[in-house]
């Protein structure tokens, strides 16, 4: 909330948030087309996605501009070794949508270059779309996967029913 004194007179004024109601999918042939803007979360979005459509599993496809911290897993310390770049043109996206204690579980991996041409590639552990967008497809599978902790491996496994 925000005030000015005119005068001898208080003026309130209220700043109201409103809602993002942009639309950003839509049920095409297969599954679904998203288009995400900057400033956009986009695992956030995929998994409100899978929650909102009730999928039982996909894969997905994208490319576009975003901010992308991707990690490299270390088998040794069983963790990901993260490392972000800004502005990345992802000239791949690639990932799958499974669950995991009754919710929406990502993997996903993507090679993308920056402004001087030089590619990284690895598994994307976040990504927010930069400046422009990022085109997502996803592609419907009939069955329900789930992921589960490989404890010999320190990773989450996607399980095959």
């Amino acid at each position: 909330m925000k005030f000015f004194l005119f005068g001898m007179m208080v003026v309130f004024m209220f700043e109201i948030a409103q809602a993002d109601t942009t639309k950003r999918y839509i049920k095409v042939s297969g599954g679904y087309m998203m288009v995400l803007r900057e400033g956009d979360q986009v695992f956030k979005h995929l998994e409100e996605l899978a929650k909102k459509e009730n999928i039982k599993s996909a894969t997905f496809s994208g490319i576009g501009f975003a901010n992308v911290k991707f990690g490299f897993f270390d088998f040794k310390t069983k963790e990901y070794v993260p490392k972000e770049f800004k502005k990345i043109e992802l000239a791949s996206f690639k990932g799958s949508i499974a669950w995991e204690e009754g919710k929406p579980s990502l993997h996903a991996h993507g090679v993308g270059a920056g402004e001087n041409f030089q590619a990284v590639a690895g598994h994307i552990l976040e990504a927010t779309v930069d400046t422009g967008s990022l085109e997502i497809r996803v592609e419907l599978m009939d069955k329900k996967l789930n992921r589960k902790m490989d404890e010999s491996l320190g990773a989450k496994i996607l399980e095959i029913p």
